[in-house]
């Protein structure tokens, strides 16, 4: 969980920094091309509003997604009259801000309907209502919609005692489970949502636009200029303030804010929010990206600033620490011709562990991010035995008479050495207090937890036992250092660095909110990560 953090927090100064980049160099002084293809010049265009002009703003709620009844008195929410654009010094707190708050009736939108807001800014004199021609002018009208309600998965896993059957699940989530399947599709709500018209004048040019703030420059087809930018903010709602809409709500509040935003604070919203049209990732995974980028709304909204700042230094420090220590493994092995020294044992119950924490994760329905990074560290888990062990195809001894068979021993050098011997003997030593935590631990998660099935509970007792426990496995290569009295040949700037990062996690696993049993694991490596480094500079003790 803290690497999921530190690595979010990493890919919003990404996007930040890209999102710049980009509409430096496209909003820096240069010559448009000269024809479109039918030959028209490609001409800087204006905003339709300019600086300062007097606006009247209607907003409509309806069910209806094209919005036509204007004479409807019911569906105007909210009319304010002559705001200022680009006004930053009047309302209610003098920052240019305005808001409105009201209670909605929600009858029909209480079986999974949708309520749609219809924002429209006109010119001072004018209406948005096509049907009045004398008052309608299209240069002086803009118009925005967006559907208020949001439809979220909510899933529900059927999990009880194996031995008893017995669940603490309420049993209405039970039933609404077997009449709507483990998956059901709800209408949720946020009661906040804030109206921002971007202060921008910039010429820009049609199809110059970078992405992805070309999805919101919209340009009028007749003059070429453009219409002023009218932004939906919801980027501080968090996931977890939204709420399902049911039977027991008689009415939703909605309160709307109408504030001024500047191009680039703009231009860092658009970023966050952009989504790739090529993406292929699937729409729930979406739903776990928004989950994970709220832990970094909530560090930039309760964390003190100072703080912040620290995190942010040293989640890009902690990234470049675990790029380092993952290039130095791999040069470590690829280079190495003995094992002397080494515990291939360790090496072989590492893919043991990548494997369950993979099943794990893929039996949880984990981040698709994390999946891929698990994944990729069992493939290299695996290449690493074909570094330390004989790996080779035996085609001689086929499976069934059609397959090769595959043939894993151990190298001569490492059988030959003593290294072998005391790998052996530390393993051995290893089981006898391994071996009745595993036992009383099974016992544990069988009386006490509950399960989805026999797979899940095997899958759940491995990993919580790993999590907890897994830094005994590093016990072996210590002993191994001790009864060689060396330590020279072990990766010391993978360790190094994988120790630098293990310390880092656990100065924020108290600062970042995450659960307990991830806390103890940061705990655990990084009391492993202490005991390498104290092994390493008592050596002339060994």
């Amino acid at each position: 969980k803290t690497k999921l953090t530190f690595s979010s927090l990493v890919l919003v100064l990404c996007r930040i920094f890209v999102i710049w980049a980009i509409s430096s160099w496209f909003r820096r002084s240069s010559t448009p091309d000269p024809s479109t293809p039918a030959g028209a010049p490609h001409l800087p265009s204006r905003n339709l509003f300019p600086k300062e002009s007097l606006m009247d703003l209607y907003v409509y709620i309806s069910q209806d997604e094209v919005f036509s009844d204007f004479n409807d008195t019911q569906s105007l929410f909210w009319f304010h009259r002559d705001l200022v654009y680009g006004d930053w010094n009047t309302g209610d707190e003098g920052d240019g801000c305005y808001e409105h708050s009201l209670d909605l009736d929600i009858q029909e939108v209480q079986m999974n309907g949708s309520l749609y807001i219809h924002v429209y800014f006109t010119k001072t004199g004018f209406h948005p209502d096509p049907k009045r021609k004398s008052q309608y002018r299209r240069l002086a009208t803009v118009h925005a919609t967006r559907m208020l309600n949001k439809f979220k998965r909510r899933k529900f896993v059927k999990t009880k005692n194996l031995l008893t059957g017995e669940t603490e699940t309420d049993p209405e989530m039970i039933k609404r489970a077997e009449s709507h399947g483990p998956v059901e599709i709800i209408s949720h709500w946020h009661p906040n949502l804030t109206i921002n018209m971007v202060d921008d004048h910039t010429a820009w040019v049609k199809g110059s636009v970078p992405p992805p703030l070309d999805q919101h420059v919209k340009f009028d087809a007749v003059s070429g200029d453009y219409y002023p930018i009218v932004y939906f903010n919801d980027y501080w709602n968090l996931q977890k303030d939204y709420y399902p809409i049911n039977e027991s709500l008689q009415s939703l509040p909605l309160r709307l804010s109408y504030c001024p935003l500047s191009l680039w604070r703009w231009q860092l919203y658009a970023a966050q929010n952009a989504r790739s049209p090529w993406n292929f990732l699937p729409e729930d995974t979406y739903e776990q990206s928004d989950e994970d980028q709220d832990s970094v709304k909530v560090a930039l909204l309760e964390t003190n600033p100072y703080l912040l700042g620290v995190t942010i230094v040293v989640s890009i420090v902690h990234s470049i620490f675990e790029f380092l220590a993952f290039k130095n493994d791999i040069q470590f092995w690829n280079s190495r011709q003995s094992m002397e020294g080494l515990s291939v044992r360790s090496i072989i119950f590492g893919v043991f562990q990548s494997l369950v924490v993979l099943l794990y994760i893929l039996d949880n329905e984990t981040n698709f991010v994390v999946q891929v990074s698990v994944f990729i560290g069992l493939l290299i888990d695996f290449w690493k035995i074909t570094k330390v062990m004989d790996v080779k195809l035996d085609r001689e001894n086929k499976l069934f008479g059609i397959l090769p068979r595959l043939s894993i021993k151990d190298k001569s050098t490492y059988v030959q050495s003593s290294t072998k011997v005391f790998d052996d003997m530390a393993f051995k030593y290893l089981s006898w207090l391994l071996y009745p935590l595993f036992g009383c631990y099974a016992v544990y998660s069988v009386l006490y937890q509950e399960h989805k099935g026999w797979y899940s509970f095997v899958l759940g007792m491995l990993y919580g036992f790993l999590l907890t426990f897994g830094f005994i496995t590093m016990t072996p290569q210590l002993f191994i250092n001790y009864k060689m009295k060396s330590v020279a040949h072990l990766p010391w700037r993978m360790l190094t660095y994988k120790a630098l990062n293990t310390f880092i996690d656990d100065l924020f696993a108290f600062v970042i909110k995450m659960p307990m049993m991830y806390r103890i694991g940061c705990l655990r490596d990084g009391a492993g990560a202490g005991g390498g480094c104290l092994h390493r500079h008592s050596r002339h003790w060994l």
